[in-house]
């Protein structure tokens, strides 16, 4: 019997022609195990309307063809039905398709769909707002907030933006709370995380599950231009776990404190919210076409450890140099004012 299938394709998401993705799922989906139907999105929060009719109709799967916003979307309709949530990554960085390992070349992405493995996995939730792969306030959100606003999209873009951005920004201070206690932290950037990365292999939690039942939750400590080198290698490398200035920690459910309302992000898209935010873990909430190899462990090779230590060592280095250069300058200071009375 043919699984019923609607493809959801949002026309202006990456740089990839819609038309040409059209032509490709008529080419290569199984016409023996789907019959399906392609609708193009017409404005924000169209596809969460356009999920929901193909929801109720009882169809089996529904694709979200286009980045992470179109995929939370899509999503957002799909969790706690029986209908299945594909991905045909069209994005600019892709970050929940590239987690559960669906290829960005869309003809291998299609022969995902084809084999039809589906798994019920993790979903969370910021302010009771559904997202599938990360969230995140303070340099992530504002660097967000930053990059919506451009006419230009792309990784380049991006990193760009993270270049000129980086240091003006200034560290808040939050006040975490989660199963265990009531922490503050002084931080660049406070991340939660259901998937491993960002988008575009920028591992924020290396060792996310979306079948786990937990959060990742990351805590960036400010960093000097010594540190950022550091930190993009890490994040690229996956160790970003085992930096000097990052803290991690897993949990169901966190409720986080800032000084007032600013910019957060989930899934890529970046919305003004309050002081208080409240992010929390939904266990088994949406069924995903998946690779049979998602989920695999993001463990980092000897080299890749090996070069990490060596980064933090010359941070340690760095740090301990310029302490005692400071101290040797005030040194100088109180002999000078010794000798001059």
């Amino acid at each position: 019997m043919k699984l019923k299938c609607a493809f959801i394709m949002n026309p202006i998401s990456g740089s990839v022609k819609k038309s040409g993705v059209q032509k490709l799922i008529d080419k290569f989906i199984d016409k023996d195990k789907y019959e399906y139907i392609i609708r193009y999105t017409e404005y924000a929060g169209h596809a969460t309307k356009i999920a929901s009719e193909y929801r109720d109709a009882g169809y089996d799967v529904v694709v979200a063809v286009g980045g992470d916003g179109t995929i939370n979307e899509v999503g957002q309709a799909l969790v706690h039905s029986n209908t299945a949530m594909g991905i045909l990554p069209c994005g600019s960085g892709n970050g929940l398709a590239r987690h559960l390992s669906i290829p960005t070349n869309l003809r291998k992405s299609i022969e995902i769909l084809n084999k039809q493995s589906i798994s019920t996995l993790d979903y969370c939730t910021i302010n009771g707002h559904p997202f599938f792969c990360t969230c995140g306030m303070g340099f992530d959100a504002f660097i967000s907030e930053k990059f919506a606003k451009s006419t230009r999209r792309g990784p380049v873009k991006y990193f760009q933006t993270v270049l000129m951005e980086g240091l003006r920004y200034k560290p808040e201070t939050y006040t975490i709370e989660d199963e265990s206690g009531i922490h503050r932290h002084h931080a660049y950037l406070v991340s939660c995380a259901n998937a491993s990365q960002y988008g575009n292999n920028a591992y924020i939690a290396p060792q996310a599950k979306m079948s786990d039942g937990l959060l990742d939750v990351i805590i960036m400590e400010p960093f000097n231009l010594l540190g950022a080198p550091h930190i993009s290698f890490d994040m690229m490398n996956k160790t970003l776990n085992k930096s000097h200035k990052v803290k991690t920690f897993k949990a169901k459910k966190v409720t986080i404190h800032r000084t007032g309302e600013g910019p957060v992000h989930y899934d890529g898209e970046a919305v003004t919210m309050g002081g208080d935010i409240e992010v929390a873990v939904v266990e088994k909430g949406i069924k995903m076409v998946c690779n049979e190899e998602a989920e695999r462990d993001l463990k980092p090779n000897i080299v890749q450890n090996a070069i990490t230590e060596l980064f933090n060592n010359m941070y340690d280095m760095g740090n301990s140099i310029s302490r005692q250069g400071r101290r040797f300058k005030m040194m100088n200071k109180r002999l000078w004012r010794k000798l001059t009375k």
